[in-house]
């Protein structure tokens, strides 16, 4: 476990060589909702002794259509996403999506993600690394992972060196996405854990409909071969009824299916460290 990482994690029992998860909705619909996925998913990692970071964006501003669902108002879905580590004692993350919002989220999370698409924004990046929260850079679709240590150096010049950088797939055509895991090994040459997004990486963006499309069925073989080949951790959206969720559920895990998936890949490390 990388040394800044360890203190989010106190508290929670894991073996040394475990990858963590970040895992939860693609963006917070109610209190229960967010309660009842919070619940489930760390009483998995308790049990199969996996460190956890719940996840869920507190707004959404990168939809495809002006009609898509953005949130349930930032300051009411940010205390949501607060309660819910406080309650089940693991650390919280969402994404912020320009500068000013670094210091409106920071309060309430223990880890700001920046989107994929603006990993390369340096004002951005410079507001994300002044909160002093561990920044959570998302590798662009456009972006290889040598490239990313441009987004590594911005904040670690900043006085931040709580950098994570994860994997989401690179642009293949118009409308999919590829995971090259050479950049698995690339980006943690940066010095910096490198976590595998087995959901978004599924993507299927710029359909006719409005509507991103997904390719969920695979997230199984996205994550095995991330714990494969070495990543430090995993990025999961889950919902208990994709099909009902406000955003991104054409590529979420369905609940029920995350504790089978996460038992395989528990074994799977153990027999590859």
């Amino acid at each position: 476990m990388n040394a800044f990482l360890s203190p989010l994690f106190a508290g929670q029992t894991y073996n040394p060589g475990a990858f963590f998860l970040i895992a939860g909705p693609c963006v917070v619909e109610s209190e229960a909702q967010v309660m009842e996925i919070a619940e489930r998913v760390s009483a998995t990692c308790k049990r199969l002794a996996i460190p956890y970071v719940f996840k869920a964006s507190y707004r959404k501003a990168n939809r495809t259509s002006a009609g898509s669902f953005t949130g349930i108002g930032d300051e009411k879905a940010l205390t949501l996403i607060q309660q819910a580590g406080k309650r089940f004692g693991v650390p919280v993350t969402t994404d912020i999506h320009a500068h000013e919002e670094a210091a409106l989220a920071a309060p309430f999370a223990d880890i700001l993600q920046i989107p994929a698409f603006l990993c390369r924004q340096t004002d951005l990046l410079l507001a994300a690394a002044a909160t002093g929260k561990v920044v959570n850079v998302k590798k662009g679709q456009f972006v290889s992972g040598e490239a990313m240590k441009f987004a590594v150096e911005k904040i670690r010049n900043a006085g931040n060196n709580q950098v994570i950088l994860t994997e989401r797939g690179n642009s293949f055509g118009y409308q999919d996405l590829i995971v090259d895991y050479r950049n698995i090994p690339a980006m943690q040459a940066h010095h910096a854990p490198v976590v595998m997004d087995c959901t978004h990486s599924l993507q299927q963006p710029n359909q006719s409909s409005g509507v991103t499309g997904g390719n969920p069925q695979m997230i199984s073989t996205i994550a095995k071969a991330a714990i494969a080949t070495g990543a430090d951790g995993l990025f999961i959206e889950t919902h208990p009824n994709p099909a009902t969720a406000k955003s991104d559920g054409a590529n979420m895990l369905h609940l029920d299916l995350l504790e089978p998936l996460l038992e395989k890949l528990v074994r799977l490390r153990q027999a590859v460290v």
